[in-house]
């Protein structure tokens, strides 16, 4: 049994790190992942940066870079195309911190890790889109002072926009999960969310995430397979074509 598209108007769509993987962009937590090569404990938290701020910031620079020379995949083309032609409401929730989503056109986006091009002053609170590295320590274009970071949400500090995506899982009539593992919260939860107040969800990923067991249904395969198939489930054939 599957969601019948014509009793869905409002969607979440959550996506993690395996919607990117097909375009190049490394995992965190698969076998050979970043995981392996850097430690959360040194590039990942408030605490690394403070203690060695050069490593972390050489982490982040480069995967700066990478993300910058990566190419949107169908699946993020698929869900583009889901953001411009659904006439419902539409929440994608992305774990990542890359722009692939953006650059594919995808618009009702909301980036709960925060993101690559984008540093934050420590000193006077603003963002600014951000290309290049911050090793040399830059100067904040807002105030000038020398205290930008990198814009992502580290373990131990609180993910983005909570309440938006709380109310949009309460009304959505449709959840689903791309490329996620099922291993970091609060994300893993949101199925269990969604489920509670009345969603039919449903997990699109190569291998069964920690979590599958709480979906009413799962597609296993890539990403880049599995996502355009479900947008024309929803849109039609002709959308996509």
């Amino acid at each position: 049994m599957s969601f019948n598209p014509d009793t869905i108007r409002n969607i979440v769509v959550l996506t993690g790190a395996g919607i990117s993987a097909e375009s190049g962009i490394g995992t965190f937590r698969d076998k050979g992942g970043l995981w392996e090569k850097h430690r959360i404990e040194d590039v990942a938290t408030p605490e690394a940066f403070a203690k060695d701020p050069d490593l972390v910031f050489r982490f982040y620079d480069q995967r700066r870079a990478n993300i910058q020379a990566a190419q949107p995949n169908p699946a993020h083309w698929a869900l583009a195309a889901l953001d411009a032609h659904w006439p419902g409401m539409l929440t994608i929730v992305t774990q990542n911190v890359d722009d692939l989503h953006e650059r594919a056109g995808a618009r009702r986006l909301i980036h709960m890790h925060g993101e690559h091009l984008s540093a934050w002053c420590r000193a006077c609170d603003a963002r600014t889109r951000w290309h290049d590295p911050l090793a040399h320590r830059p100067p904040c274009p807002s105030c000038g002072q020398s205290a930008l970071r990198p814009d992502i949400v580290w373990f131990g500090e609180i993910p983005y926009r909570m309440d938006e995506i709380d109310l949009a899982l309460v009304d959505a009539d449709l959840f689903v999960s791309i490329g996620t593992s099922g291993a970091v919260y609060p994300a893993a939860g949101y199925v269990q969310t969604a489920r509670h107040y009345g969603a039919w969800t449903l997990e699109l990923n190569l291998e069964p995430s920690q979590g599958s067991i709480l979906f009413h249904e799962t597609r296993l395969g890539k990403a880049t397979d599995l996502v355009p198939d479900f947008v024309r489930e929803l849109l039609g054939e002709e959308v996509l074509d």
